[in-house]
C-alpha cells in the first residue's frame, strides 16, 4: 500500500475531527478491545499506518508467521516486527495458517505468498472424487505445524491464533473430511465397519442424510482436527492456542465446537464485501452465525472475524456497521482483517468514532445475555449435514430473541430446512413452544406454522405474539431492526438494519419511547421498565 505524506496528513486530520459521540474527556472503557492483522512488511513500509490504527483505538497487532508449510516470516523478522509494534505501546501477537485454503484467501497484492502447500504435503479428496489443496490433514502437516509452534514459542507470545483455514471442509455448508484411500482404511478400521459401509457413507454424504455411519464419519474427522490442534497446543503449553472458526463452522467441517470452549475463539462471519453485506439477510445471517458460536465461546476469550476481502471491497461504513454484531453478542475482541493487504487507510476516519461508541455501549451490556420470545436454534442436523442456510430474518423483525441449545417449551423457534426435516417425536410433542419453518411439514406441533422467510410474515407473527400477552419490549414499527433485550441490565439495544436514519417506537408495556438511530448504527435504551422477566 502506498501512502504519500499529503494523504497521511489528510487522513490524520480527518481522524482528529471525528464526531464526538460521547462526552469529551471520557476514555474508552473495557471490556471491548480492538485488534488488527497487519503483516510486518506492511508495517515497515508504512509505519504511519500503525500510528493511525493506534489513534483510532486499536491496542493489538497480529502478524503472520507460518503458513501451511512455509515461513511467511522468519523468527528474526517477527522479533523486528514485535519491537516496532511495542515501541508504539501496542501489543504484538503471531498468527498461523496451518493447512491452507483452496484458492486465494490471502489477497497478497505482491503475489509473493504461495497459495498451495508444498509438494510433499498431500492433497485432499472430496466425496465426489475431486482433489484439492488446503484444508487437508495428512502427515507431515501436523509435524511441521508443531515444529513451527515450538519455534514461535521462543518469542514468548501470550496467544497464537490458527486462522480459519484450520478446518477440514473447503467452505461453509460442505461435509468435509478427506475421502482418500488412506482415510477410508483408517475410518473403516476405527469404526469396525465392513468395506460395504464406505459406499453407504458416500451416498449419505451426497444426500446429506444424518445416518449413523455419517455421524461416525463426522466424529472421525473431528477427532483428526482436534488431535492436530492439541498436538500444537502441547508443543507450547505456555502459549494459549486460539482457533478461528469459519462462518457457521461446526462438526461437518471437522470442528467439534465443544473442544474449543476454553480456547481463544474467533467467531465465524462471511459477509466480506459490500455485495454480501448490503443485503438485509446478509446482515442477519452474519449475526446468526455469531450468536451460534457464542454458545461455545466465553466472552472474554471471544474474537470477531471483522473482515474485508478483497481489502477494498467492503466500505468503511459497512465495516463500521459490522461492529454492532460483536456488541449485541458480547464478543469482547474485534479482529479487523483483510488478508495480506490492508484496507484503505481512509477507512479509519470512519471507524474511529464507531469504535468508540460501540465500546461504550458494549460496556453497559457486557455480561448480560439477550432474552426474548423469538428463539435462535441451530441443531445437529444443520451442524452435521446442513447447507448452512439459516432462517435468520426473524432477527430483523424488531422482537427480542435469545439463543437456545435445545427446543424450548415456550416462544417461537425458527428452524432451517435440515433441522426442520429431522424433527423427532420429542420435538413434536404437545406443550412445546411454537416452531416456524420455511415450508410446511407433514406433522407440525399444534401452534406451529410455515412462514416464508420474509418480513411481512414475521411482522405479522410479532403482532400475534404481542396480542397473545407478551409484555416485554418490542419495536412497534414494521421496519428492519434488531431489538436485543437485556432484562438483567434493564436495557434494549436497537441496531438499525437500514442504510438511512430511522425513527422507531419502542414499546414496553404501556410505555412507548421514540428512538432515532442512524443507518447501520445502534442506540441503547435503558430504564426500570426494561428490567425483569420476559
Amino acid at each position: 500500500m502506498s501512502l504519500n505524506r499529503r494523504d497521511f496528513l489528510k487522513c490524520s486530520a480527518a481522524l482528529g475531527c471525528g464526531v464526538a459521540v460521547f462526552a469529551a474527556g471520557e476514555t474508552a472503557p473495557g471490556p471491548r478491545q480492538y485488534h488488527v492483522c497487519l503483516s510486518r512488511q506492511v508495517c515497515e513500509q508504512t509505519p504511519e499506518l500503525l500510528q493511525v490504527v493506534r489513534d483510532a483505538g486499536v491496542t493489538d497487532i497480529w502478524q503472520a508467521a507460518f503458513f501451511y508449510g512455509y515461513w511467511r516470516d522468519t523468527v528474526e523478522g517477527l522479533k523486528k516486527g514485535r519491537a516496532q509494534v511495542e515501541s508504539l505501546g501496542l501489543r504484538w501477537h503471531p498468527l498461523n495458517v496451518p493447512l491452507g485454503h483452496p484458492g486465494d484467501s490471502l489477497g497478497d497484492a505482491t503475489g509473493q505468498t504461495p497459495l498451495t502447500p508444498p509438494a510433499h504435503w498431500r492433497m485432499a479428496e472430496r466425496v465426489d472424487g475431486a482433489a484439492h489443496s488446503g484444508t487437508s490433514l495428512h502427515e507431515p502437516a501436523t509435524a511441521e505445524n508443531v515444529a513451527a509452534v515450538r519455534e514461535i514459542a521462543t518469542l514468548k507470545p501470550d496467544i497464537l491464533f490458527l486462522d480459519d483455514d484450520f478446518r477440514l471442509a473447503v467452505g461453509p455448508g460442505m461435509i468435509g473430511g478427506c475421502f482418500c484411500a488412506e482415510h477410508r482404511g483408517r475410518f473403516l478400521q476405527a469404526g469396525g465397519f465392513a468395506e460395504s459401509v464406505w459406499e453407504e457413507l458416500r451416498e449419505d454424504a451426497r444426500a446429506r442424510r444424518l445416518s449413523k455411519v455419517l455421524r461416525a464419519w463426522v466424529e472421525f474427522t473431528c477427532d483428526e482436527l482436534t488431535g492436530c490442534f492439541r498436538a500444537q497446543q502441547a508443543a507450547a503449553p505456555d502459549v494459549r492456542l486460539g482457533n478461528m472458526i469459519m462462518y457457521l463452522g461446526s462438526e461437518k467441517a471437522g470442528i467439534r465446537l465443544a473442544d474449543y470452549r476454553e480456547a481463544p475463539f474467533r467467531v465465524g462471519e462471511l459477509m466480506f464485501n459490500d455485495a454480501s453485506f448490503n443485503r438485509l439477510k446478509g446482515r442477519t445471517d452474519e449475526l446468526f452465525s455469531v450468536l451460534f458460536h457464542r454458545r461455545y465461546a466465553r466472552p472474554e476469550w471471544a474474537w470477531s472475524e471483522t473482515t474485508a476481502f478483497p481489502a477494498d471491497q467492503l466500505s468503511a461504513r459497512n465495516l463500521a456497521g459490522k461492529l454492532a454484531i460483536s456488541t449485541i453478542t458480547d464478543v469482547r475482541h474485534t479482529m479487523f482483517m483483510s488478508g495480506m493487504t490492508p484496507f484503505p487507510i481512509e477507512h479509519w476516519a470512519t471507524l474511529k468514532p464507531a469504535m468508540s461508541k460501540q465500546a461504550r455501549v458494549h460496556a453497559r451490556i457486557a455480561g448480560h445475555a439477550p432474552k426474548g420470545p423469538f428463539k435462535h436454534y441451530w441443531g445437529d442436523a444443520q451442524r452435521y449435514v446442513g447447507d448452512d442456510q439459516p432462517y435468520s430474518l426473524f432477527l430483523a423483525a424488531g422482537m427480542p430473541f435469545e439463543t437456545v441449545e435445545t427446543l424450548p417449551d415456550d416462544g417461537w423457534t425458527f428452524l432451517a430446512d435440515f433441522d426442520a426435516r429431522d424433527l423427532d417425536a420429542q420435538a413434536l410433542k404437545s406443550g412445546r413452544g411454537g416452531i416456524v419453518t420455511r415450508r410446511a411439514l407433514a406433522a407440525m406441533p399444534g401452534a406451529s406454522r410455515a412462514i416464508e422467510e420474509d418480513l411481512p410474515g414475521l411482522f405479522a407473527l410479532k403482532r400475534e405474539v404481542v396480542g397473545a400477552g407478551y409484555a416485554g419490549p418490542w419495536v412497534e414499527d414494521d421496519k428492519p431492526v434488531v431489538c436485543a433485550w437485556y432484562p438483567t441490565a434493564g436495557a434494549v439495544l436497537l441496531w438499525n438494519l437500514s442504510d438511512g436514519r430511522e425513527q422507531f417506537q419502542l414499546r414496553a408495556g404501556d410505555l412507548t419511547r421514540s428512538v432515532e438511530v442512524d443507518g447501520l448504527d445502534v442506540e441503547l435504551v435503558e430504564g426500570p421498565e426494561l428490567r425483569g422477566a420476559q
